[in-house]
């Protein structure tokens, strides 16, 4: 599975921005896809997933609300629309696909949970 996110940019507080990761390659039933991001000096922390097939999504508590992750299978592509964004999103963010079975979405929120990653995108939020 190769991974293509795309979508970042510089936008002020309280903007919105819409990420898309393109997927390629073989893909599975049981994909779950998720959106991660890492900001400067910190850890990379989860932001989003959801499943390829069906309708289960699941997100940080810091972005729930804010955030929404969503799909189009005919694309092969996730997207992660981000609303009211805050100088605190500032981050890379990355997209990432695990083939391997799960129960529950909760289970997929590490990074080890996931085995392909894409390339990382920019997103900048002003103050």
């Amino acid at each position: 599975v190769q991974l293509q996110a795309s979508g970042g940019g510089l936008v002020q507080a309280g903007g919105s921005l819409r990420l898309s990761c393109a997927a390629s390659g073989r893909t599975f039933s049981n994909l779950v896809m998720g959106w991660f991001r890492q900001a400067p000096g910190k850890e990379r922390e989860f932001v989003a997933a959801i499943r390829w097939s069906g309708s289960s999504t699941y997100y940080a508590d810091s972005v729930k609300g804010r955030f929404t992750i969503s799909r189009d299978n005919a694309k092969n592509t996730v997207y992660l629309q981000m609303n009211s964004l805050k100088p605190e999103d500032t981050a890379v963010y990355s997209c990432a696909a695990r083939i391997r079975p799960i129960v529950v979405l909760t289970n997929a929120i590490r990074s080890n949970d996931y085995d392909y990653w894409g390339q990382g995108t920019q997103v900048t939020v002003s103050s």
